[in-house]
């Protein structure tokens, strides 16, 4: 089976096992897994960071920023197609009480003059704007990764408003290796960067957010608030830390193995790409002569596995995909579309 649905499918090496099994732990919501707290220091350290704090997903992650960041009744600032928006079940309402803001970015990115027409005037009818997020790379814009300078430019903008700043970075590791820029440089506009270890590290669970020690403290109740509170944690922790460490550099491969199957794709008859906008591993074409579904059932059939719905198809290259896959893929594409 060639699973390109996500890099989030990717299983536990045998060697990542091995790590996990021989952990050294303890009870980490009574106040120090050993483990988890060397995960803990080592990202705040990539992030250039005070401290972070081990979460089981990128969703608390997220959630918990916004709950730090924000009162009920704010409004906070984020483009239209983010995970935080459209994938995290409205829990920014549900959670925090805040309102979402949305500003509508080129393929995820948005401007600093974006955030300051949105930011709400100081009146009693409206919302106090509280917060900008950034997602960085953008799943929704294909893997699009931020520029620097434009991070700069918005949290530049998000200060002279007396905004706090957030970057769901869950894919950071990706912009980092595909831009050439350390995660840290990207990381010191934000007051709090989430971060992902089992998307494209090839962990099985968890996640991370960073900032300082005040921001911990309160991330630290909030995630035991909405039931993250882990006992003991190493075992998983471990899992992430040896991705870390093993697993991040290696990201150029799943970044060449997308742009492979991009520029494949481009010659298939009946599908529509740009392989020149394929910057990670994020690989999103339409398909013009079948339903979209019906090319991924078709595929399935095959023993090849990627989402497909609304008439639009994706396929993400990950820990666990040859060059020799993607061949696979495209052969299979090819054939598929010629039979139609």
């Amino acid at each position: 089976m060639i699973d390109l649905r996500s890099d989030t499918v990717t299983k536990p090496t045998d060697e990542m096992r091995r790590v996990m099994a021989a952990a050294e732990v303890d009870d980490d919501v009574l106040g120090y897994d050993p483990t988890v707290r060397r995960l803990e220091l080592r990202t705040a350290d990539i992030l250039g960071k005070d401290d972070a704090l081990f979460v089981p997903s990128g969703t608390m992650a997220n959630q918990i920023a916004v709950k730090t960041h924000t009162v009920p009744g704010d409004e906070i600032i984020l483009e239209a197609e983010s995970h935080i928006f459209w994938y995290e079940a409205g829990a920014p309402a549900a959670i925090s009480g805040v309102m979402c803001r949305c500003v509508r970015g080129e393929r995820g990115v948005f401007t600093a003059d974006d955030v300051r027409l949105a930011v709400r005037d100081d009146d009693v009818h409206f919302p106090r704007t509280s917060l900008v997020c950034v997602e960085n790379t953008h799943n929704r814009g294909g893997g699009k990764v931020w520029p620097v300078e434009q991070v700069a430019e918005v949290a530049a903008a998000a200060r002279r408003a007396n905004l706090k700043l957030h970057l769901d970075g869950a894919r950071l590791w990706n912009a980092a290796v595909a831009s050439g820029i350390a995660e840290a440089d990207y990381a010191r506009h934000f007051d709090s960067v989430a971060v992902c270890f089992s998307k494209g590290l090839g962990a099985p669970v968890g996640s991370a957010i960073a900032g300082d020690p005040d921001f911990i403290a309160k991330g630290r109740r909030f995630r035991k608030m909405f039931g993250g509170g882990m006992r003991q944690a190493g075992i998983i922790a471990a899992g992430a830390l040896y991705a870390l460490e093993h697993n991040r550099h290696r990201l150029v491969e799943d970044h060449a193995n997308a742009k492979r199957l991009a520029e494949g794709l481009a010659e298939i008859d009946g599908i529509e790409i740009d392989p020149a906008t394929i910057e990670t591993n994020l690989v999103y074409f339409r398909v013009r002569t079948m339903p979209a579904a019906e090319l991924a059932m078709k595929l399935q059939a095959e023993g090849i596995l990627l989402l497909g719905g609304n008439g639009a198809c994706r396929a993400v290259p990950n820990l666990m995909t040859s060059t020799k896959d993607i061949d696979t893929v495209l052969a299979a594409i090819a054939r598929i579309m010629k039979n139609r």
